[in-house]
């Protein structure tokens, strides 16, 4: 155990964003995602809801504000009508730690694709539909 890293992160999670270099992508998937189908880099965080992981790696994982997009949601399919409420939890979250962050929407399809060159995923317990977030890693500034 060590101070001021949020019990929810898991030493595995926090190597990882450790290992990420800026512009790199951290998926946080939920649990109907294909993770592992994606990917060879897939953390499992199974009955973990993003909003709470969400809310603890923004407490160690700068946002990049180079890019246009600091986050990514994966847009709903044409002709569903699910409404992801979660969104509106994930952008309070995120103006919570860094109020200038913008957030992208992206296919499904093509969210799958940007999936599979982001450094890793995290594959959650969460159970909202179209839970899914991409995030892509800023620079830590001194001072």
């Amino acid at each position: 155990m060590l101070n001021k890293i949020p019990k929810l992160l898991s030493p595995e999670l926090v190597k990882t964003m450790m290992e990420m270099g800026h512009g790199d992508e951290l998926v946080l998937a939920d649990a109907n995602y294909p993770g592992h189908a994606l990917h060879s880099r897939v953390i499992r965080c199974d009955g973990i809801g993003i909003p709470e992981l969400l809310d603890a790696i923004l407490e160690l994982l700068p946002l990049d504000h180079y890019a246009e997009h600091q986050a990514a949601l994966m847009s709903v399919v044409p002709g569903d009508p699910v409404v992801p409420v979660i969104w509106d939890t994930y952008m309070e979250i995120i103006a919570g730690h860094d109020p200038r962050a913008v957030t992208a929407h992206e296919a499904r399809f093509d969210f799958y694709t940007r999936s599979k060159s982001a450094y890793a995923i995290v594959v959650t317990g969460e159970q909202a539909l179209y839970g899914n977030i991409i995030l892509k890693k800023g620079v830590v500034k001194s001072g």
